[in-house]
């Protein structure tokens, strides 16, 4: 059953060409990143939230200009550690299409080529052709997937952004 997986595997990868590597390292390196930002809510970010909430509420005052960009700062590098590596993964959603366009090029040159040296052969540019749809059809999956992982850790940083800003009160 794996060994029939992995030749399955191998195949679509022969297919689609060397472009299909790019795009799995860039969907798993998404992906990773992902599961990282949802592990952060899990368990580190309690921490992250008590410790701006101690540092606040050991204030004295906290209605003055500087009482003001001192809350300023905790929220901001709370943002920050709640932000995290989410940049990197919008570039790899934003990046895994146009790694499918380069093997769409790549595909076409393929079938370019098989056409100049075997004179319009169908079945020699049959496999330029799937070598051009394969990776674009990956890189659209990949995409989407991202897409739908960084909506909702999108609506995650939010929400938390706001509480924690809601949490330091400017009260006392």
């Amino acid at each position: 059953m794996i060994n029939d997986a992995y030749i399955a595997l191998s195949g679509f990868f022969a297919q689609g060409g060397n472009v299909l590597y790019l795009i799995a390292a860039t969907t798993f390196l998404m992906w990773t990143l992902l599961f990282e930002r949802l592990w952060y809510f899990r368990s580190e970010h309690k921490h992250v939230v008590r410790e701006a909430t101690e540092i606040w509420e050991s204030r004295d005052e906290r209605k003055s200009w500087s009482a003001h960009r001192v809350r300023d700062m905790l929220v901001s590098q709370a943002s920050e550690r709640i932000n995290g590596s989410f940049p990197i993964i919008q570039t790899c959603v934003a990046l895994c299409p146009l790694l499918g366009l380069l093997g769409t090029v790549t595909g076409m040159i393929a079938v370019f080529d098989a056409m100049a040296t075997q004179g319009g052969n169908a079945r020699s540019m049959a496999a330029g052709v799937s070598q051009a749809t394969i990776p674009t059809m990956s890189g659209m999956i990949a995409s989407l997937s991202g897409l739908f992982g960084t909506t909702f850790v999108r609506r995650k940083i939010l929400f938390e952004t706001e509480l924690i800003q809601d949490h330091l009160t400017m009260d006392h």
